[in-house]
């Protein structure tokens, strides 16, 4: 990887994937920085590069920056950074623009790594598909050798085009990981824990992988079976209120979208 000195800034579940695969790549990954002690610690013992929590003991004269830290925090961390030259700084953020490093570098861009990162999951990063930008022509090329060295699946996207892409992982991943605790929880009690789900939640995801969404779609609302909705609601009673708004909301867009789909047939 012909890149230079690179050096990552944040310890959190997207930089420890990323470090790995950088060095996979044979990527200079010269430090690691973070605010967080203990964090900047484990990435460090994982990967055996240098580490500060001190912004003042940050490498100077990288070659790459790379800042995977939350959205609400990257300003702040920007204005602690302290680069000479003119390094590459980039971001891995789908929901901010690529405008927000511009103060403090002319050269300047995203990758935006679609997938969800867990500590506790390895992940082939061949496989993530990575979005990326560049704050001109000559900048975006660059981030695209970069990353062609770390995954199979790069495509350029414009800030918008990210916002758009990071909203819709919110609904595929976030949201359905979300009711999967609470169908944890409608589990309390009925003597069968988590797990016997998964098979289900496994062919759920599968399907969809060869038919579309509106195809794959089961369930009482799609087939309309009133009765059975009832009797849901009437055992939601004892749930709190958001749970039984949430039940009612999506049955009810799927009988919707079921006969939407009906009619246009």
């Amino acid at each position: 990887m012909e890149q230079g000195k690179i050096v990552l800034i944040g310890a959190g579940n997207v930089a420890r994937h990323l470090a790995a695969a950088l060095l996979a790549a044979g990527g200079n990954l010269c430090q690691v920085y973070s605010r967080g002690e203990e964090a900047a610690r484990e990435l460090g013992r994982r990967t055996g590069v240098a580490y500060t929590t001190d912004p003042r003991e940050m490498i100077p004269d990288g070659d790459v920056y790379i800042y995977c830290v939350n959205d609400d925090a990257l300003p702040a961390v920007l204005k602690t950074t302290r680069v000479k030259g003119n390094p590459l700084l980039l971001h891995v953020s789908g929901n901010l623009p690529a405008a927000i490093l511009k103060p403090y570098a002319r050269d300047h861009g995203v990758i935006y790594p679609l997938q969800t990162f867990s500590r506790e999951r390895e992940l082939d990063f061949r496989e993530i598909p990575l979005f990326i930008e560049g704050s001109s022509p000559a900048v975006l090329e660059r981030v695209r050798k970069l990353c062609e060295e770390l995954s199979d699946k790069v495509y350029a996207a414009n800030s918008e085009q990210r916002e758009r892409l990071h909203l819709a992982a919110v609904f595929a991943c976030n949201f359905p990981n979300a009711l999967y605790r609470v169908a944890g929880e409608l589990l309390e009690g009925s003597g069968f824990p988590f797990p016997v789900l998964r098979p289900l939640i496994l062919e759920t995801a599968s399907k969809v992988m060869t038919l579309s969404p509106a195809a794959a779609q089961t369930g009482p609302a799609a087939r309309g079976d009133e009765k059975t909705i009832a009797r849901h609601e009437k055992r939601l009673r004892s749930a709190d209120n958001e749970i039984r708004e949430l039940y009612a909301l999506l049955s009810a867009r799927i009988k919707r979208e079921t006969g939407e789909q009906e009619i246009s047939r």
